[in-house]
């Protein structure tokens, strides 16, 4: 049978049994867990005892899944009762567990399959026999612990996972990716770069932005600070932390608090609160999780007139959300995280218009950080038509909103998808999300529609015949936050930033002590024009100082000796070049400045 004739999902399902079933071999007294397929192959989890696995033993259990696939083992399929499964699977607690929770979802009938001597709980498909499944197509790529039911008191598993392809050539080219995007990884650049780091002891999940990533993260602020006052945006600011009756009205508690930090008491101690004593003395506080509640706050601090609208404010405002351990991430997932936020408040007849300066804007800024718009994939996310009782404001509202966005989106010829039913309860929306050098989709900038903040804050303005009216609400985000959107450009530039994001533009190496003055000078003078410059005066060959600057990946690096001192000119070697260039130091000034200025 022609392998071609199964999707990549049901090859990837089915290797991930193959995997299973040569892990039992290797490893009989193994206890499993779960096998899905998932992006660019399939993973297994695997309760090994006390055994622990090495990338060794990952190439012996491939060659156990080459073996069983060379066997052409058959996959069959029967449906046994409940009962029945819990005999095939009595020594296999995880199993027995899935089992229990199917009958507790009202199953009375499950499907298990068969391959050679290994058999497993499952609803399929796969390929009908071993020998369907391409040989030369996989290869297993890294071992991780994963809870049990992703629940961190649950124990903790062994998962191995692997890519699958329908050939060898897409293995070797998602191969090729995987090795270059380790090469990227913004953790490890992160360190190299002495941009950033995440310490235990200070939090998990917290960055701590050393002075060159602070910098980085000043310069990419700035620029966002100056492209918002140009915009007609106005700047608000608000706390970390606010009451807990903010949270309860805006809906937070009741439907976040799992994700929120705990209350924090203030004015009476806990045992006081609970023993009954004086409770109108304590209050709650707990740490935002999102700015929007206390942008209303302050919409809310006067009456306004259909005159001020729209109105347009921005924070930069640091977040905190409680993630598991587990699903942090350098960057892209951290528990404190700056979101670069606004909220657009207008009327009904500015609601286009205002998308149009939003869409625009993103692309404004997309491509000043080098990422066109044809390299954005754009989600259109819809509410379920069925249900619509599960989601704040009425049809008419929806289908205003949801038209709008589909129209805008067609205008600016977006290239989008539209995704039903993955509309937040509050409102549709529009997500974007950039395709790095790799092909990666990182999730950016969102523009969100709120029907249900304006409903629970009463929010209002005296429209022109002097009747109250409930204005639309807006949240929008270009960057989603600094961590993730600096994580993506570390990865994008793979360390190698433009010269204007560059914490250091220029590295000024000293041949020898003689030198270490006339480099300082050189530095200063830079500086006073605006360029970032470093002086290595280590007593350490010139050869290692080039090399270091190298891997910091300066753009520009000058050598100064005896030649350079007496003369005119600098030696610059620019970034990526083997060789030094003569330019006078009045040119090398403006030509650094231009590109600063023109953010080339």
């Amino acid at each position: 049978m022609n392998k071609q004739k199964y999707e990549i999902e049901v090859i990837r399902h089915s290797l991930a049994h193959i995997m299973a079933a040569a892990v039992k071999n290797l490893y009989p007294n193994t206890k499993f867990g779960m096998g899905p397929a998932v992006e660019n192959g399939f993973y297994y989890d695997f309760d090994l005892g006390d055994r622990s696995l090495s990338p060794d033993n990952l190439k012996e259990i491939e060659v156990g899944m080459k073996k069983i696939i060379g066997a052409g083992v058959k996959f069959e399929r029967r449906e046994v009762s409940l009962d029945e499964a819990r005999k095939i699977f009595a020594d296999q607690p995880y199993k027995l567990e899935i089992a229990n929770d199917l009958q507790s979802e009202g199953e009375q009938k499950v499907s298990v399959y068969q391959s050679g001597d290994f058999c497993d709980l499952c609803r399929g498909p796969h390929v009908e026999a071993a020998k369907d499944l391409p040989v030369d197509g996989f290869k297993l790529t890294k071992i991780a612990g994963a809870y049990w039911k992703g629940g961190e008191k649950n124990k903790m598993l062994t998962r191995v996972y692997g890519a699958a392809f329908a050939s060898k050539k897409e293995l070797d080219d998602y191969l090729k990716n995987l090795e270059e995007a380790e090469k990227r990884d913004h953790r490890k650049l992160g360190k190299e770069l002495d941009l950033f780091h995440i310490d235990e002891d200070a939090g998990l999940g917290l960055v701590l932005w050393h002075p060159k990533g602070a910098m980085l993260w000043r310069l990419i602020e700035d620029f966002w600070y100056d492209a918002h006052l140009k915009g007609g945006y106005d700047l608000v600011r608000s706390p970390h932390i606010g009451n807990r009756r903010l949270w309860e009205k805006s809906g937070h508690w009741g439907f976040y608090s799992s994700s929120m930090y705990p209350a924090m008491e203030v004015g009476q101690s806990l045992e006081d609160l609970q023993a009954g004593k004086n409770p109108e003395e304590s209050e709650q506080y707990l740490l935002k999780p999102m700015n929007c509640p206390f942008h209303v706050r302050i919409y809310k601090n006067n009456l306004h007139s259909y005159r001020e609208l729209p109105m347009r404010w921005a924070e930069c405002g640091t977040v905190y959300r409680y993630e598991k351990k587990g699903e942090l991430s350098g960057l892209t997932r951290v528990r404190g995280f700056t979101q670069d936020d606004a909220h657009i408040i207008c009327r009904k007849d500015q609601v286009e218009n205002e998308l149009k300066r939003v869409v625009d804007f993103i692309e404004y800024m997309y491509e000043a950080f080098g990422f066109p718009m044809s390299a954005v994939n754009v989600y259109l996310s819809l509410r379920d038509p069925i249900n619509k009782e599960h989601y704040a404001g009425d049809d008419e509202g929806w289908e205003f909103t949801e038209s709008v966005l589909r129209e805008i989106a067609k205008e600016k010829n977006l290239n989008f998808k539209e995704e039903l039913g993955e509309a937040a309860f509050y409102g549709p929306k529009l997500d974007f999300k950039i395709k790095d050098v790799l092909g990666r989709e990182w999730q950016c900038s969102t523009l969100q529609f709120d029907f249900n903040l304006p409903e629970r804050f009463d929010m209002s303005f005296v429209n022109q015949k002097g009747e109250q009216e409930k204005p639309y609400m807006l949240h929008r985000a270009l960057f989603g936050s600094f961590e993730r959107f600096i994580g993506l450009l570390i990865e994008h530039y793979a360390g190698a930033f433009p010269a204007w994001l560059s914490p250091v533009q220029a590295k000024i190496l000293s041949v020898g002590e003689a030198h270490v003055d006339f480099c300082q000078k050189l530095a200063d003078e830079f500086k006073q024009s605006g360029i970032r410059a470093e002086v290595d005066s280590a007593d350490e060959t010139l050869g290692n100082k080039i090399r270091k600057a190298a891997g910091e990946k300066i753009p520009y690096v000058l050598v100064i000796g005896d030649k350079e001192m007496q003369s005119e000119m600098l030696a610059v070697r620019d970034r990526g070049s083997k060789s030094a260039r003569a330019i006078s130091k009045p040119d090398f000034i403006a030509e650094v400045c231009a590109k600063i200025k023109n953010r080339n």
